[in-house]
């Protein structure tokens, strides 16, 4: 008799790994769950001697793959919207009723030299060898995430490994589009700003060093706000009080964005840092708007899709806090995570929490009761799709006044410093004649 290797949730919802004799995969499963098991992945356990044999044999076809078809090219990442791709073509050739192996070599076979590729390469061969999909796919998590391998292993236990690669596609379609809105509207007011930096330390280079001269030359008496203008554009230059500095202000300038990002980049490496800017992203006004709808879509859209996959809705939780993107949402959803392991209810902590409006928390709590959580779910992440695009128009019509007002107050500044000392030079001129 077979031995089967399984991979469950207790009634506590901690995972749990074991070994069971059975005369199918079916037998297996049906025998985990009258242990108080709920089986997350079952594969048969293939004998040493055969184990040892698959392995040389893989190794001997993986050496020959490489003879016949060259290097493959694998820098970088696996673009979502590649991805997306692949998912759906999987679904659709599964749903056609080709075998899953099968399925996968034609998909290998039609993908452009690149990661996804080489990874497909590793998943056919691994696939070939008795792996499941999904254990296959978990050995790549830079191009399949927990959540991909999840809804991938739930559709192979329920036999509707079609349909819940459909969902996912779709998922992520809906998921990226919601990035492209974002980063969209962002393009205006970045260009408008680096446009606007440019011009000005440009001025600050070239045009407020003449008048520097200038002023020199006439021995005008400056004012405080043409001293500072002009011991700025010194800085900018690299010459401060008549000084090579080691390194100019306007590469201070032009490398700032950098540093900046990568400044933020590690403060977000640690536990503390990461939980501050989340907290105080969400108390700035209309930005904070934003930031919690983003949220809100997208911790809803993931939690609905894995539970209508099929995933337990103990793991479906971790997975979708995991995913979340912020620590408060993090915070909340572990909430949610106690709360349902000891018998209560999703609403309850996300209403304790106060990090979704009371629509939010009422609707899930209707879903709950009707037993329809996950379609409410993926309701609740629509509509708030919808508020993403209100939201973000709002930042936008609020950004463009303030960078006119920022900029006009700017170059009312440098009009302001450099013509004082004209003034002042054209009285004592007209005085002396």
């Amino acid at each position: 008799m077979p031995t089967y290797v399984y991979e469950a949730l207790n009634a506590a919802g901690k995972p749990e790994k074991g070994r069971i004799e059975a005369d199918n995969s079916d037998a297996a499963m049906a025998a985990v769950r009258q242990n108080g098991f709920f089986p997350t992945t079952i594969r048969e356990e293939k004998a040493k001697g055969s184990s040892a044999k698959a392995a040389s044999k893989k190794e001997a076809a993986k050496k020959g793959k490489k003879k016949k078809g060259g290097f493959n090219i694998s820098i970088g990442g696996v673009k979502t919207k590649v991805l997306t791709q692949f998912t759906r073509q999987l679904s659709t050739l599964q749903d056609a009723g080709l075998p899953l192996l099968r399925s996968l070599q034609i998909l290998e076979l039609q993908q452009k030299p690149g990661k996804l590729k080489s990874i497909l390469g590793d998943v056919v061969e691994d696939v070939e060898s008795g792996t499941a999909l999904s254990d296959a796919m978990s050995k790549h998590p830079k191009a399949f995430d927990r959540l991909y391998c999840k809804m991938v292993a739930a559709g192979e236990i329920g036999g509707v490994l079609d349909v819940i690669l459909q969902r996912l596609a779709g998922f992520m379609e809906k998921s990226e589009r919601l990035k492209a809105r974002i980063k969209g509207a962002m393009i205006y007011p970045i260009c408008v700003i680096v446009v606007a930096v440019g011009i000005v330390s440009g001025i600050m280079y070239f045009v407020i060093p003449k008048f520097k001269d200038i002023f020199d030359d006439f021995d005008v008496t400056l004012p405080g706000i043409t001293l500072f203008l002009i011991d700025l554009s010194l800085w900018v230059a690299g010459t401060p009080e008549g000084k090579v500095q080691a390194i100019p202000g306007w590469v201070w300038i032009a490398s700032s964005p950098f540093l900046i990002f990568g400044f933020f980049k590690l403060i977000r490496k640690t536990k503390g840092g990461r939980a501050t800017i989340d907290i105080i992203l969400l108390k700035i006004p209309v930005l904070g708007n934003l930031v919690e709808k983003t949220s809100v879509a997208r911790f809803t859209r993931t939690l609905g899709t894995l539970i209508s996959a099929g995933v337990p809705i103990l793991e479906a939780v971790l997975i979708t806090r995991d995913t979340s993107g912020n620590h408060v949402y993090e915070k909340a959803l572990d909430g949610v995570h106690d709360s349902i392991r000891e018998g209560e209810s999703v609403a309850d902590p996300l209403r304790e929490a106060k990090v979704c409006d009371s629509i939010v928390v009422n609707m899930i709590e209707v879903g709950e009761e009707t037993g329809d959580l996950d379609v409410m779910l993926v309701k609740v992440a629509d509509n708030y799709d919808e508020e993403v695009d209100v939201a973000v128009s709002a930042l936008l019509s609020l950004l463009e006044p303030v960078l006119v007002v920022v900029l006009g107050f700017i170059v009312g500044t440098i009009v302001l410093a450099l013509f004082m000392p004209l003034v002042k030079m054209i009285e004592s001129v007209s005085d002396s004649g």
